[in-house]
C-alpha cells in the first residue's frame, strides 16, 4: 500500500471515529471534518450504504447533514443519494445553527446506495450525517457503511 493510500485511510479512519448506534434508535451518524487542510474546494467524501433485511422489506435510505462550523460567506455542505437511476440531495443552509438539512429519502429498496457529501468552497467544514435505512412503514432494517473516496 503506497502513502497516499494510507494517508486517505487515516483520514476515512478519522471521519469514521465519529460513527456511532445509539441504542434502541437506531441512529446512524458520521462526524468529522471534511477538507482538514481547508485548500480543496471541491473536497469530497463518497460513501457505500447497504440497505438489508430479512425479509425483503427496506424501501429507502434517508438521510440529512449538519454543517457545525462557524458561518462563511458562500459556503455551504451537500448531501447527496444515489441509486441506480434515482438521486435527491440537501443542504444545511444555514451552517452553525445545531439544526440540521432538510431529511431527503430516496425510495431505491434493499441494496447498495451511495451517499455524496461536499462543499461548495475551500476551507474546513465539520459535519454530521445521520442515516438510517427504513421499511415503507418507517421501521429501521440493517445497514452497512463504507467510506470509498475521500478527497
Amino acid at each position: 500500500m503506497n502513502k497516499v493510500a494510507i494517508k486517505k485511510l487515516l483520514g476515512v479512519s478519522a471521519f469514521l471515529s465519529g460513527i456511532g448506534l445509539a441504542g434502541a434508535g437506531f441512529s446512524h451518524d458520521i462526524a468529522g471534518p471534511i477538507d482538514p487542510a481547508g485548500n480543496v474546494p471541491s473536497f469530497t467524501v463518497v460513501a457505500m450504504v447497504t440497505c438489508f433485511d430479512d425479509n425483503g422489506q427496506t424501501d429507502k435510505l434517508v438521510a440529512n447533514i449538519r454543517d457545525m462550523s462557524p458561518a462563511v460567506e458562500g459556503m455551504f455542505v451537500n448531501l447527496a443519494l444515489f441509486k441506480g437511476s434515482k438521486a435527491i440531495s440537501t443542504t444545511d443552509s444555514i451552517p452553525g445553527d445545531n439544526s440540521p438539512s432538510p431529511t431527503i429519502a430516496l425510495r431505491g429498496g434493499g441494496g447498495l446506495y451511495f451517499m455524496i457529501i461536499n462543499k461548495t468552497k475551500a476551507g474546513t467544514r465539520n459535519v454530521a450525517v445521520e442515516y438510517h435505512c427504513m421499511t415503507a412503514d418507517n421501521n429501521h432494517t440493517g445497514t452497512d457503511i463504507l467510506l470509498t473516496t475521500y478527497e
